[in-house]
């Protein structure tokens, strides 16, 4: 039997030109025109970079502030680790500072969706292919 654990502190500051960063979305999602997308971890459909806020930063790092917005490239960030700071309840985790994709001083809406890594066969598409010369092959 396992139990949530939670650390608390009154501040963090990471060493060096690290970054912490917040609210990165794994669950269920609600695009701009309402449509809800159901969570995708651990699936396919995945892997895709995402949003989060960052929530702390080394006092080496330069290229970000907090309370700013960052993509981060698929997988390049730690696992959670569940803190209470100065009251406030969140999940950190430490991102890689090279796999920052673009920073917005706005909260981003992660309504990103694909099917890319799905591998579907499709003959129509396969007969509207520029590699096929019109033929049909019979089994």
């Amino acid at each position: 039997m396992s139990t949530q654990l939670t650390y608390k502190a009154n501040k963090l500051i990471p060493t060096g030109n690290r970054i912490l960063v917040a609210d990165m979305t794994f669950g269920e999602r609600l695009t701009r025109g309402g449509i809800i997308v159901p969570g995708d971890d651990t699936k396919s459909e995945g892997i895709r970079p995402r949003w989060a806020r960052v929530f702390a930063i080394g006092p080496k790092q330069l290229d970000v502030k907090v309370n700013e917005y960052v993509l981060v490239s698929h997988g390049r960030w730690t696992r959670g680790i569940d803190m209470e700071v100065s009251g406030e309840e969140v999940t950190v985790r430490m991102i890689d500072n090279d796999d920052i994709l673009l920073v917005s001083d706005e909260e981003m809406n992660d309504d990103t969706f694909t099917t890319a890594m799905t591998t579907v066969s499709d003959v129509n598409r396969i007969q509207g292919s520029l590699h096929n010369d019109g033929t049909t092959r019979a089994d």
